[in-house]
Formats: C-alpha cells, sequence, structure tokens
C-alpha cells in the first residue's frame, strides 16, 4: 500500500497551487483579454480575433515585432559564439584564472539592468560620436550590443556544465593522432558541446525578447523594439493588439524553452551541472 498522507501534505499541495496561480493567472489574464474586440484593453467588450490583424495592419507594431526578433536572433548568435568559447577554456584550461573569470561573468548577471543601461549609453555614444564609428549609431547593433552582455555569461556557464562533465579523452586522443587543435575543435569539441550551445543560444534569443530596461536606453529612432513599444504605449492606453501580439510572443518563448529542455534531457545535462558551473565548482 501507498504512503499514507498527512494534513501537512495536503496543506503543502494547496501552497504550491497557490503559488502556481500567482505566478501565472496574470499571464493568463493577458491571453484571454487578447481576443478582446474592444477598444481598450482593460475594457472586454466582445469576444473575437481582430486584434491579432494589428501584427500586419499596423505598421508601427509589425516593425517593432520585427526589431525584437532580428534583435533576438543577431544577439543569439553573437553571445553564443563568444559564450561557447569562454565555455570550452573554462572546461579543458583549469586553473585559477577560472575562478577569476566566473567571478567576471557572476558580476555581468547579478549587476541591476539600470546599471548596464546607463553605463552602455555615454559608451555607445562615444563609439559613434566621438570616436566616429558610425555602427554603433545604428539601433540594432546597440540593441544586440546591450542584450549580449549577459546572454553570453548564460551560454558560457551551460557550455562549461556539459564539458565539465564530459572525458577529454577524446580529444586527446585527436591529438595523439597529429590532429590540428583547430580540427580537433571541430570535430570533436564542438560536436561534444553542441546540445549546451544550441540550448544557449535558445536562451538567449528568448532573453533577448523581453530586455527591456537596456532596450529604452540604447534603442533609437526607428528601431524600436516589441518591449519598449509596449511601455511607451501606457502612456495612451493599452489596446488590445497589444495583449494579441504578447500572446504570440510568449508561444513563441515557450517553444524556444520547449526546445532548449529538449536538447539538454537528450543531452543528459542536468540543473544542477549548470548551477555548479555557475559557482565555479
Amino acid at each position: 500500500m501507498g504512503e499514507r498522507r498527512t494534513v501537512t501534505d495536503y496543506l503543502l499541495y494547496a501552497w504550491g497551487a497557490l503559488v502556481f496561480a500567482f505566478l501565472f493567472l496574470p499571464i493568463l489574464v493577458i491571453m484571454v483579454y487578447s481576443f478582446n474586440e474592444g477598444r481598450l484593453l482593460v475594457s472586454f467588450t466582445e469576444f473575437g480575433f481582430g486584434s491579432f490583424r494589428a501584427i500586419v495592419d499596423r505598421p508601427a507594431v509589425r516593425s517593432a515585432v520585427m526589431v525584437s526578433i532580428q534583435t533576438g536572433a543577431i544577439a543569439a548568435v553573437f553571445a553564443t559564439l563568444l559564450g561557447t568559447l569562454a565555455g570550452v577554456a573554462m572546461a579543458r584550461r583549469p586553473g585559477k584564472w577560472v575562478l577569476w573569470f566566473v567571478g567576471l561573468l557572476l558580476l555581468v548577471s547579478v549587476t541591476p539592468e539600470i546599471v548596464d543601461a546607463v553605463a552602455l549609453l555615454p559608451w555607445l555614444v562615444f563609439l559613434g560620436q566621438d570616436l566616429g564609428l558610425s555602427m554603433f549609431d545604428n539601433g540594432v547593433v546597440r540593441l544586440v550590443v546591450g542584450h549580449s552582455l549577459f546572454s553570453t555569461a548564460v551560454v558560457s556557464y551551460i557550455v562549461r556544465a556539459r564539458l565539465v562533465g564530459l572525458d577529454a579523452q577524446l580529444e586527446e586522443a585527436s591529438a595523439d593522432l597529429y590532429a590540428s587543435p583547430l580540427t580537433t575543435f571541430r570535430r570533436v569539441t564542438l560536436p561534444l558541446a553542441m546540445p549546451a550551445v544550441l540550448a544557449g543560444g535558445l536562451l538567449a534569443f528568448t532573453l533577448s525578447l523581453d530586455n527591456t530596461i537596456i532596450s529604452a536606453f540604447v534603442q533609437v529612432s526607428g528601431t524600436t523594439p516589441w518591449p519598449v513599444y509596449v511601455l511607451s504605449a501606457l502612456r495612451s492606453g493599452l489596446r488590445p493588439e497589444i495583449a494579441a501580439v504578447s500572446t504570440l510572443m510568449l508561444l513563441l518563448t515557450l517553444v524556444s524553452l520547449m526546445l532548449v529542455w529538449l536538447v539538454l534531457r537528450r543531452a543528459g545535462d542536468s540543473s544542477t551541472q549548470i548551477a555548479r558551473t555557475m559557482t565555479g565548482t
């Protein structure tokens, strides 16, 4: 017979249900109100799908969504390249420097976004205006730089966690067979790390989609991402299309996170390994 449940067990189940309701009911409300045909989001008048047409009918909404997706994709590629190299270096070249490097990555991870935003804005202006590097006057470039900071650290953690749990004998055997370091990296190390690389890239993409504070500081006219568009819409009142497009963005994020879970599950990586690598152990 199974173990008999006590009153405490049921109370813990109830408490867990309340926590989940507290976390996810606001998201559920937004999803329901995305089918509102009224003029304002807070006034539900009629059920319909008209608000979902805004992504096609309204150029400003379409532009904001496209900027967010474009920035997220480029930032994910950029963060994946840097994070993969950093993760491989930490896993395969251990030493005291790793502790210092992980400390710097943790500093990037825990620094409030408002601090990063305030620091990035004059830095990008200095590069673009004072030094004449016109690429840093481009809105997408600014957004990519800002979004890649935290994402690079996340990819580094995941890649290092993947490689630390794998034996380096295959790479050593490749070197014994006179393969060059580049060939060993391309044909042995990278395939071993690929599940973590893909998962890190998808996480970097999802993190970029909802980056609001840095985006609000570094964006320029004509390249307003979706979170900043929503923030500016608060001044005139939120319309149902805000909820509709946000629902679509949520579904895109959930699909990305599901792919991350599937990749890590197939590779056998655990959250414990990722947590350990974030502490440098």
